[in-house]
């Protein structure tokens, strides 16, 4: 039963995942988009905290940890974001519904290995200035698209305390952006589109180790590495005459496809170092530091100003609580909770201003009675951008939630 579940549900997630608009911020304008993926729900619930192997979780974050797993184990996550845009002037809201993630791993021995589909990067964004006496000029700026990342990884365990992972990724995918500029009382005006058709590889690697520091207590450490990977841009741009139609809507008068060089754009190279200590399925708390080599990120076109790049800092804290993992009478007590917290230096520059982002995150994880299986749900609220410089502050609340199917597969049956 569960494999046909999840055949169903990996081709339907598959069409799905491309075609979504799983972001809505301005900032998403710049270089290939925003991150997308940030770990499974279990992880971001803590807030972000990816140094723990787990048996019956996948942790996407580092192949390392797919030796860890004991079933075989399929996850689905997804999430509804609900921001709040504002200026030193104006205000806005936004909503987005997004698929996060699709992903299966298995053991095999010593080994183990996984696949999935994430989003790897998003474009999605609606702004609009209308022309006014004082103000002439009307604008409008749309954006949709993204890169999404298939991947392959597997990972082995050197011994009781060390394990080793690879993972190798192919991205693709398609952004469009669109710029809109009418003048008061003029009735025709100007529309530019810019359309990129992304693709690339890359692979990351890691290492984790678990340990004893007494009887009770145990010592977790990881790391994990992604090299420079360099997307390939096929780019297109058309520039067209528009009339604005008194239903809000728009009539193109003359398009034109202007010629634009293709581009290349490097994915930085990212390093993440983490440890934790807890008992096992009781309770875990640790801290991680990740490193983006922004400094070496591009824009999607050479004529985009205003904008620099900077190396990127993200720093973790979290952790876990379980009352009583083993408690039959009391449901509560097999539930786990979840927290943390996440400061991040982007590394994006506008107009002198480092773009940062802040989160509080809790998390719940629900036993499915009788099984290893669970759903996990999480909150997150945050903050990122400033208004200083006429820039953007995005406050938002983002609730996630996630389906983890373990069941054994590869088991040779004495009878049929």
């Amino acid at each position: 039963m569960i494999k046909r579940f999840l055949v169903a549900f990996s081709l339907f997630l598959s069409v799905v995942s491309l075609a979504q608009e799983g972001t809505s911020s301005p900032y998403s304008f710049y270089g290939l988009g925003d991150m997308r993926f940030k770990g499974t729900v279990e992880n971001r619930s803590m807030g972000g905290l990816s140094v723990l192997a787990d048996s019956i979780h996948i942790n996407i974050q580092n192949p390392a940890f797919y030796p860890a797993l004991k079933f075989t184990t399929f996850t689905i996550g997804g999430s509804y974001l609900t921001t709040k845009l504002k200026t030193s002037s104006d205000e806005g809201k936004a909503r987005r519904s997004n698929l996060d993630y699709m992903a299966v791993a298995f053991p095999i021995g010593d080994f183990g290995a996984g696949f999935g589909l994430v989003p790897f990067t998003s474009v999605g964004y609606k702004l609009q200035t209308l022309a006014t006496p004082e103000n002439p000029q009307g604008k409008k700026y749309t954006g949709t698209g993204g890169i999404n990342k298939v991947y392959f990884g597997g990972g082995y365990e050197i011994n009781k305390n060390f394990s080793f992972g690879l993972e190798f990724g192919y991205h693709f995918g398609s952004i469009e952006t669109s710029s809109t500029y009418a003048i008061a009382d003029v009735q025709l005006g100007t529309r530019e589109i810019n359309e990129s058709a992304v693709s690339g590889a890359g692979f990351t690697t890691g290492i984790s180790y678990k340990g004893k520091i007494n009887t009770k207590l145990d010592f977790y450490s990881s790391a994990s590495f992604a090299p420079a990977a360099t997307m390939s841009l096929s780019n297109e741009r058309s520039i067209a005459t528009v009339q604005f139609l008194a239903t809000g809507g728009i009539r193109v008068i003359d398009d034109e496809d202007i010629p634009v060089a293709d581009t290349k754009v490097k994915v930085p190279a990212k390093f993440s170092i983490g440890s934790g200590i807890g008992v096992a399925k009781k309770w875990m708390l640790g801290a991680e530091v990740t490193l983006n080599h922004n400094s070496n990120l591009g824009n999607r076109f050479s004529d985009i100003e205003e904008v620099e790049f900077e190396n990127a800092i993200k720093y973790n804290i979290g952790g876990y609580f379980i009352p009583q993992y083993t408690s039959f009478s009391d449901y509560w007590k097999r539930m786990t909770y979840r927290a943390g917290l996440r400061y991040e230096n982007t590394g994006l520059i506008i107009n002198d201003e480092s773009i940062k982002d802040v989160g509080v995150t809790l998390g719940l994880g629900f036993p499915l009675g009788g099984t290893f299986s669970n759903i996990n749900v999480g909150f997150e609220f945050g903050k990122r951008g400033t208004t200083n410089a006429g820039l953007i502050q995005e406050n938002y609340m983002n609730f996630t939630a996630a389906l983890s199917l373990n069941d054994r597969w590869f088991v040779k049956r004495k009878y049929d």
